[in-house]
């Protein structure tokens, strides 16, 4: 079995190549390279240098991502016959992600790999343009810009901005952070002498620049107009609980918070409810501060922090995702739904059926928590097979309850209303609805038609203190059949 030697060809210009990267590619008999197009080869060339290419890759494969996978595919056969080399533009440990799968790959298979750094093309955009990355710098690559954030406060390098299609989707995707007019530098072949270009353009232009290609990348100062990420939420959490923080918030606890995290979480669904989106925004930042200051309580004690809440959660979709993340597939989502329980009673180490009933939390409003005991019971197989089944359970209940109230026993009473409303709740479950959901539709419903009632005594002059039961009950009626949707004409 061979050796993988992985080689840093540098930026473009000769001179930035090392002088091991060109010894260990002057002594292999084994030489490929991810790509031609770059200036250093013309001098591999020139030095009788003989390689293999995989510039066809790029045109067979459908995604980058297959490319580099292919790449280190044949290498690790490769390397089952002989040592070889694997050259690369830059640094092999920079902006190269044939060489992070190669490098995962031939640990798998047990292949040595030895690599010879290179000069990056970082280096170069740092000295043309002045950066200090240690003041903060990101570094992300253009082929996967729409899916990372970005932290405007700090400087943005975009790396592999191959041609203009490639450099209409960044500006695309930085459009959604920064003005158009948003001054950034584009930079092509990088310390190459004679080919190097540094531009000063306003974002919109882009993908209008006729110089764009293999060799270029993007510099996108930090903007003065702040859009605040995570982070920053993080560290204002930690200013407001530290010394010279907010007395109010230094004074809180776990126990002091909980009826602001119950009140937020029920405020989203208020704003749901009322297809507010404005409000919906407003009200799941408010939620998310909630999650933010536990965290941050827990950081202090030398528990946990908010990286490892977002880690765990991370975890926890990845694994009961199975047939998603894993080999086992689910064809409904019923059928995810069971792969979610099945490996949510594993990761728990839940053996019957009972302890998931005991595992649920008590403190849930007592209808939502009927629902999941019932639902979780469903799983095992207790539950009806006909809705004919659970009304006739329901009249059961009702009729025990009208026995029991003429006895004027409150204990039993209670018990029988308690049997009722959880056989509505199993009645709701059947069908689909939750309960809790559909008693909030109602009681906005009653509260319309009562508003409805009492405009009405209104307009003939009277209070509803001052009406008949039947007065009232006829407005009611009324009510029932009126359009709360148009507007009323006064």
């Amino acid at each position: 079995m061979g050796r993988i030697t992985m080689v840093g060809l540098g930026p473009g210009s000769w001179s930035h190549l090392t002088l091991e990267g060109l010894e260990t590619l002057e002594k292999a008999r084994k030489i490929f390279l991810r790509t031609e197009q770059h200036p250093v080869v013309e001098h591999l060339k020139a030095r009788g240098i003989k390689y293999s290419s995989f510039d066809r890759f790029y045109d067979e494969e459908e995604t980058f991502e297959e490319v580099y996978s292919r790449i280190a595919r044949v290498l690790i056969e490769e390397a089952q016959i002989s040592d070889l080399v694997y050259a690369v533009p830059g640094n092999p440990a920079v902006a190269e992600t044939s060489c992070y799968m190669l490098a995962g790959l031939a640990k798998e298979r047990g292949i040595e790999v030895q690599t010879v750094p290179g000069m990056s093309f970082l280096e170069i955009v740092y000295q043309r343009l002045g950066i200090d990355p240690v003041k903060g710098l990101q570094v992300l690559d253009g082929l996967g810009l729409k899916v990372k954030p970005i932290d405007t406060g700090k400087g943005l390098i975009i790396t592999q901005v191959y041609d203009r299609l490639i450099a209409s989707e960044v500006k695309l995707a930085l459009m959604e952070n920064y003005n158009a007019e948003h001054r950034l530098w584009v930079i092509r072949a990088a310390g190459v002498e004679d080919e190097e270009i540094v531009q000063q353009i306003p974002l919109y232009r882009l993908d209008r620049l006729s110089c764009i290609d293999y060799l270029t990348s993007v510099y996108v100062p930090a903007s003065a107009e702040k859009k605040y990420v995570i982070e920053d939420l993080i560290e204002i959490m930690r200013v407001l609980r530290g010394k010279d923080g907010c007395p109010w918030d230094r004074e809180q606890d776990r126990q002091s918070l909980k009826p602001y995290l119950l009140e937020e979480a029920y405020e989203v669904l208020d704003a749901i409810e009322k297809e507010d989106l404005c409000l919906l925004k407003e009200e799941l930042g408010d939620l998310l501060l909630q999650v933010v200051f536990h965290a941050q309580i827990a950081d202090e004690e030398g528990e946990f922090d908010f990286d490892a809440v977002v880690g765990g959660i991370c975890e926890k979709l990845i694994r009961r995702h199975p047939h998603v993340f894993g080999g086992k597939k689910a064809r409904s989502s019923d059928g995810a739904l069971d792969k979610w329980e099945a490996s949510k009673r594993k990761e728990k180490g839940v053996k019957g059926y009972t302890e998931a009933l005991r595992d649920i939390p008590q403190t849930l409003p007592s209808l939502m928590r009927s629902y999941k005991v019932q639902q979780k019971a469903a799983l095992a197989g207790f539950d009806w097979d006909r809705i004919e089944d659970v009304m006739d359970k329901v009249r059961e209940e009702l009729t025990e309850l009208e026995e029991v109230y003429k006895t004027g026993k409150m204990n039993r009473i209670k018990e029988e209303l308690g049997d009722l409303l959880f056989a509505v709740v199993n009645l709701a479950r059947f069908e689909g609805v939750q309960p809790e959901l559909a008693l909030r539709e109602t009681i906005e419903k009653f509260i319309q038609r009562f508003t409805f009632v009492e405009d009405q005594s209104r307009k003939i002059g009277k209070n509803l203190d001052e009406m008949t039961l039947d007065h009232m009950e006829e407005l009611w009626q009324k009510a029932k059949t009126h359009n709360f949707n148009k507007i009323d004409k006064k």
